[in-house]
């Protein structure tokens, strides 16, 4: 008996090694793994599909009740992926609505080209495939495609309002949170999204959230890690957007679709009076500040973030008009 349990003792010890040697190494890895665990629990899947040759990852969530739900498109921003909307997929699919929240091309676990990618135009094209590679674009009763409301977040809201602007049968609602798309003057270098050091990863810390914490050495070693890994497609992107040849300034007012306008009071990488410039452009719009919140809003503060979501999409007759700061749930 004593010869088991010393035995049953070393096995135990040899796999806390083993398990906090991995999360030593590779906490980010192990940090994906909760996640999907959590969204796989939640009845949120992983897929893949191909578009046009390229293989995209996506996770989709239908409604817990078995009803078909409404269409709903999530498209994350620059250096993102779909694992950033976590805190919102199962709310939002609660809510009645089927979720899909693709990893751009380059991102995440889709294909990452050789060639020089992902503008903007780019990223829009592969989008309107994939809707048509994953059959989102379902007929309604009258045989015509179903609308599909339709959300982006910081670069993810930039390809949103080009697809609401250049294809307007297909989109019902629009949601834009801390979006890009709009001349601005940055306060950020070029290369603020791929650090190569620590200081360099605590100032875009501080770019992303109001009160950043300080991240463990080995913590900080793996996320630049990581951003090292995606460097070329976030800079080629980041060089593609600051060259203007996309933004929506003289197209921004044109938008027909009911737009919810999401923005974190303290965001530092695009301040929320460019929010309020959107909102003021685009009829009928609704703006929604969150205190306390900064650029992750939607990450960082998914309560008054989903509820304010929730409440958009789902009103009847459409919300048109009004500006509401909301409190936030950061920590």
């Amino acid at each position: 008996m004593k010869a088991r349990l010393r035995l049953a003792g070393t096995v135990l010890l040899l796999f806390a090694l083993a398990a906090g040697g991995t999360f030593y190494w590779n906490p980010l890895w192990v940090n994906d793994r909760q996640i999907r665990y959590h969204l796989w629990r939640a009845g949120v899947r992983s897929e893949m599909v191909d578009v046009r040759g390229d293989r995209i990852h996506y996770f989709e969530a239908a409604p817990p009740d078995g009803t078909p739900g409404k269409p709903l498109l999530l498209l994350h921003g620059l250096g993102s992926r779909g694992e950033d909307w976590a805190p919102l997929i199962p709310g939002l699919a609660a809510a009645g609505f089927h979720v899909y929240a693709p990893d751009l091309l380059g991102y995440g676990r889709s294909e990452k080209p050789l060639w020089p990618c992902c503008s903007v135009e780019m990223e829009e094209d592969v989008v309107l495939h994939f809707i048509q590679a994953t059959g989102m674009a379902r007929a309604d009763s009258a045989g015509r495609p179903a609308p599909i409301n339709l959300a982006g977040w910081s670069m993810g809201g930039w390809i949103a309002a080009k697809l609401a602007l250049d294809n307007p049968t297909w989109f019902d609602h629009l949601v834009l949170y801390d979006s890009a798309g709009t001349t601005f003057q940055p306060n950020f270098p070029r290369d603020a999204f791929v650090p190569t050091d620590a200081a360099g990863l605590a100032r875009l810390m501080a770019l992303l959230m109001p009160h950043p914490r300080t991240l463990p050495g080995f913590v900080a070693r793996a996320t630049l890690r990581r951003l090292k890994s995606n460097g070329r497609i976030v800079q080629q992107t980041m060089d593609s957007m600051l060259s203007g040849q996309d933004l929506l300034d003289a197209r921004i007012g044109s938008i027909t679709q009911p737009t919810l306008i999401v923005w974190g009071a303290e965001d530092r990488l695009i301040p929320i009076s460019v929010g309020e410039a959107m909102h003021r452009e685009i009829p009928n719009s609704v703006f929604e500040g969150v205190a306390g919140c900064g650029h992750l809003a939607p990450s960082q503060c998914p309560k008054p973030v989903l509820a304010g979501t929730i409440q958009f999409l789902k009103a009847q007759p459409p919300m048109h008009g009004g500006e509401l700061m909301l409190a936030g749930d950061a920590h």
